[in-house]
């Protein structure tokens, strides 16, 4: 009896201390997140940008503080799965009450997952109920702030920027509430009119991203419609000012992108502002929004689900994804379901001179930087199992032989040690073969944009061939392929050398020299594979892209610390600049 009890005091203790470092994990989290609103007043894009890093590494900090303390604490019971079962009991009862009881299942479950290695998942020690949907039982409301429109609109407007005032006030509060007042009017007026709307309402928390500030919310129309509104703020010399109103789902949905940096906003809960976010972009998939909160961990566990979930609801075969057969990467996909799942080969073909560990490298930095909007949000994965005869028989034999470091055939599943999984995008070479001439025009000036936005970002994309970008639905060009990513500060761009002799002209190879970091920009067309249609509406709109100069500007800035805005909406979508005579602080009072 004294030793079951003793038993029980053990599991009790070990959820509690699970329980208690999500607490101190949870509270660190929001602790960086804070320090978003001064990083934006001050206009410290470099803190920011570290406290993003930092922020990013907090989780597997801490988890690892949990598994070192569990191994030490349970000594050679740490594997006792009858003790396991007893804390995950035990810590199921701890957090029943709380709104974000997932984020700690998670947690825990990242702790058991390393004590155990598991291989697939194991319902002794985690939580892994792949038909469940917890975001549908989330009963709480978000935190609202209303604001009624009544016959003076503008009253309303006025109330909803007041609330949300800075330290170092408005730039031009009064030229700011015309501005949104217009961009209200202007959404609505196909659909009814201001008249029409009841109110406007926001998350309390203002979410940071990069170098601006957003009011996130909707409004609400007196028949019950609601449409996003989502207020743009950025932060000057002489204030903070409306920059942007975005009213479409789509201009909103690219804000909380798969490829856009994290958001930080300090929220008391989080699956309640997801289900209002649900309510603004009823399209976007719930483990996207949780990912681009910052909540990285929970967005995997919710793309598993999901993808669990369609895996056992669906018949059709893992195929190789459409497009080139990688030299670094084995990708495939599910028809049915649009991710794509990547796992390094055990060897490059020439001439790739990368190995295993400076792919992963790449992978991190970017999962560490300003993604742009134009690089996919990879989500690495470890030692799940798969449905061995849910595979081509060719896609089989191709991992098992080409990655067979990392993939393995165990009791009829296939197992893979190691990969990424991404949204699946159309490769550009193949949407440029069979869109509409209008469309592939515009994916070839977007594909040139996509190359300068991540020149901004300092992010060199390294192989420029077409197959390595891919289209969105939206029609955004995305680059995914990183095996060659550098940042564009570690880059030399020359000027091509001028042949001076017929000998040195006609040779095969460089007659000059070439180290490992030159990058000669004026070759770039010779490879980047557009047909000649195409080409011209390259040279046209980016033709400065093949220029060693550009590059040569680009790295110079970045140098200097300069901060270049890549921002996720149209610059159509901007706030003009106010008169001069009406550039004056207000709204301070």
């Amino acid at each position: 009896m004294a030793d079951a009890q003793a038993v029980d005091d053990l599991a009790e203790e070990c959820a509690r201390a699970i329980c208690d470092g999500f607490t101190g994990y949870n509270d660190e989290f929001r602790a960086i997140t804070r320090r978003a609103r001064r990083r934006f007043e001050a206009r410290d894009w470099a803190r920011s940008h570290l406290d993003q890093v930092e922020r990013i590494e907090l989780y597997d900090r801490w988890v690892t503080r949990l598994v070192d303390w569990v191994a030490e604490r349970l000594g050679h019971r740490r594997h006792d799965r009858i003790l396991w079962r007893s804390i995950k009991q035990d810590f199921s009862r701890l957090i029943r009450e709380k709104v974000d009881r997932e984020f700690t299942k998670t947690y825990f479950s990242s702790i058991t997952r390393r004590i155990f290695m598991t291989v697939g998942v194991d319902p002794d020690v985690e939580f892994v109920d792949v038909e469940d949907r917890p975001i549908d039982a989330i009963t709480k409301e978000a935190a609202l702030r209303s604001y009624p429109v009544g016959e003076d609109p503008a009253d309303g407007v006025r109330a909803l920027l007041s609330d949300y005032a800075f330290d170092i006030g408005w730039e031009n509060f009064e030229y700011s509430v015309r501005f949104v007042l217009g961009q209200l009017r202007v959404h609505w007026r196909p659909i009814g009119g201001l008249d029409t709307i009841d109110r406007v309402e926001f998350l309390e928390a203002v979410f940071y991203q990069n170098t601006r500030a957003y009011l996130v919310g909707r409004a609400v129309g007196k028949d019950g419609r609601n449409e996003p509104l989502v207020i743009a703020l950025r932060s000057t010399s002489e204030g903070v000012a409306v920059d942007a109103v975005l009213t479409r789902r789509s201009d909103v949905s690219i804000l909380f992108g798969f490829t856009r940096s994290y958001i930080h906003a300090d929220l008391e809960t989080v699956a309640d502002v997801v289900v209002f976010l649900r309510s603004i972009i009823p399209g976007k998939p719930v483990a996207e929004i949780f990912t681009v909160l910052g909540r990285a961990k929970q967005g995997k566990t919710e793309r598993y689900r999901s993808f669990a979930r369609h895996l056992d609801h669906s018949t059709d075969r893992f195929i190789n994804a459409p497009g080139d057969k990688g030299m670094v990467m084995a990708v495939f996909t599910l028809p049915s379901y649009d991710i794509v799942f990547k796992v390094i080969r055990d060897h490059f073909a020439f001439p790739k001179t990368v190995v295993r560990r400076d792919v992963l490298d790449k992978y991190q930095l970017v999962f560490k930087r300003d993604r742009a909007g134009r690089l996919v949000d990879a989500q690495e994965f470890r030692l799940l199992r798969f449905p061995s005869d849910r595979f081509e028989s060719s896609l089989r034999a191709e991992l098992l032989e080409e990655a067979a470091e990392t993939v393995r055939l165990e009791e009829g599943t296939l197992v893979i040690e190691h990969l990424y999984i991404e949204r699946r995008l159309t490769p550009l070479n193949l949407f440029l073969r069979e869109a509409p001439a209008e469309d592939a025009r515009m994916a070839v000036i977007d594909y040139g944009q996509a190359i300068r936005d991540l020149a901004s970002s300092n992010i060199f994309p390294g192989d420029l061939l077409l197959k390595n970008f891919g289209v969105t639905r939206n029609g955004r060009v995305i680059f995914y392929d990183y095996d060659e990513l550098c940042l564009v500060t570690d880059c030399n761009f020359r000027d091509m050398p001028r042949a001076s002799t017929l000998e040195e002209e006609m040779e095969a190879d460089a007659w000059f020299f070439v180290g490992d970091n030159d990058v000669f920009p004026e070759q770039f067309v010779s490879f980047l594979g557009l047909e000649p249609q195409h080409l011209e509406v390259f040279l046209e709109a980016h033709g400065d892209l093949l220029t060693a100069a550009f590059w040569r500007k680009m790295k110079k800035r970045h140098k200097a610390g300069e901060v270049l805005e890549v921002l996720p909406y149209r610059r159509s979508l901007m706030a003009p600049p106010p008169p001069k005579s009406q550039r004056r602080l207000t709204g301070r009072d």
